[in-house]
């Protein structure tokens, strides 16, 4: 039989062994570490986690999604065990405080990014707008559309509500910044089923000293004032309206940015009949699209057949003096391509400035700790 009544020093274990033994193999946590822990009590406003340190850790319920939770038992049950982040450093009284929505929003960041490399489309409702341009939310995110990014006759605040599809645009972690076009989504499945070369009929949406924007389908695009007529032209003003019907054949179609360039001087079947007999471009627009891709194909044909060791002789190429006069000045030029701010208005990437952007997610400041009852969760959080 076990004598019960050894002593201390027969055992060769103290308390005061046992308090350094705890201490030896006691982890050390550190705000930042993603840890896990099992869910040891469920409260109104939180939940007590143990991950092991000497004092039960503690969750408030704004810090247990990346949405608005009304109750813990929507997120946690009892004994459950999952990845936390520790938010915060121990208090007085030794308890760190965790986060769940801080995991959440690091793994949204890495899949909008890998949606991003992947240039997927992606679909989300509009919540809300604002002076310029809508919200989103992507895997949890707060995304921004800018206005001239939204394609759609409806006016702003008749969008929320509505399902988008979407493309990014800029996706920065360190900026804080999520910013999406419903337009590129549009404009790239518009153009899967559009070719260069292609006739096509729309409306004039819009006229700038540089062109006219026309609608195709849903998708705006420009015809600029050089490809109106092979004759010259002052204003777009003096051959087209607002709402005018035209008949156009696309020249470009840039995916990337989003952009499908028009022309109605490849149509021509005389120079400046587009001027003086609008009627019969548009009866030989077809023909004459014909003869374009003719040409485009020719050319291509040509670019590959082009033997790549051939050499110029040094006798035809001309003198620089020569080359400089077949190049315009640069203030021609600038008479040809528009202001980048009149381009803004109507494709920029981004028109908008930095202060109209909202971030997709909060900042540290916004933050409330683990004491802060509801009142003091931020409203951008909140569904």
């Amino acid at each position: 039989m076990v004598n019960q009544n050894l002593t201390a020093t027969e055992i060769g274990f103290t308390h005061e062994d046992f308090a350094a033994l705890l201490d030896k193999y006691d982890y050390h946590f550190s705000p930042g570490d993603v840890v896990p822990g099992t869910v040891f009590s469920i409260e109104p406003r939180g939940a007590l986690i143990d991950i092991g340190a000497k004092t039960a850790a503690y969750i408030p319920i704004q810090e247990m999604s990346i949405n608005r939770v009304d109750s813990p038992e929507e997120v946690l049950q009892s004994n459950e065990t999952r990845e936390f982040f520790i938010l915060t450093d121990e208090n007085e009284d030794g308890q760190l405080t965790l986060s769940i929505r801080r995991i959440e929003y690091m793994r949204a960041w890495e899949r909008v990014r890998q949606l991003q490399a992947e240039d997927a489309t992606v679909r989300s409702g509009v919540f809300a707008t604002n002076r310029g341009g809508a919200l989103v939310r992507i895997e949890g995110l707060r995304g921004f559309i800018p206005g001239s990014h939204i394609s759609t006759r409806k006016p702003k605040e008749e969008l929320v509500g509505e399902d988008l599809p979407l493309k990014f645009l800029e996706v920065d972690e360190e900026r804080n910044r999520l910013v999406l076009s419903h337009r590129r989504a549009l404009v790239e499945r518009k153009m899967n089923r559009l070719e260069v070369g292609e006739v096509v009929i729309g409306t004039v949406r819009g006229i700038k000293p540089y062109g006219a924007f026309i609608d195709i389908g849903g998708v705006s695009g420009l015809l600029h004032i050089s490809e109106i007529s092979h004759e010259h032209i002052d204003t777009p003003h003096s051959v087209f309206n607002v709402n005018d019907e035209v008949k156009v054949m696309i020249i470009d179609l840039d995916a990337e940015r989003g952009r499908i360039s028009l022309s109605t001087k490849q149509l021509e079947p005389e120079p400046g009949d587009m001027i003086k007999n609008r009627d019969l471009v548009y009866d030989k627009a077809e023909e004459m699209a014909a003869k374009y891709r003719e040409q485009l194909l020719a050319k291509q044909q040509g670019a590959t057949a082009t033997p790549a060791a051939e050499v110029v002789a040094e006798e035809d190429i001309p003198p620089a003096a020569e080359l400089d006069e077949d190049i315009p000045p640069a203030a021609e030029l600038d008479e040809v391509i528009p202001p980048a701010a009149e381009l803004d208005e109507e494709i920029s990437v981004v028109a908008e400035t930095e202060e109209e952007i909202p971030a997709a997610t909060e900042t540290e400041e916004e933050i409330p700790g683990a004491t802060e009852t509801e009142e003091g969760i931020p409203a951008a959080i909140e569904e």
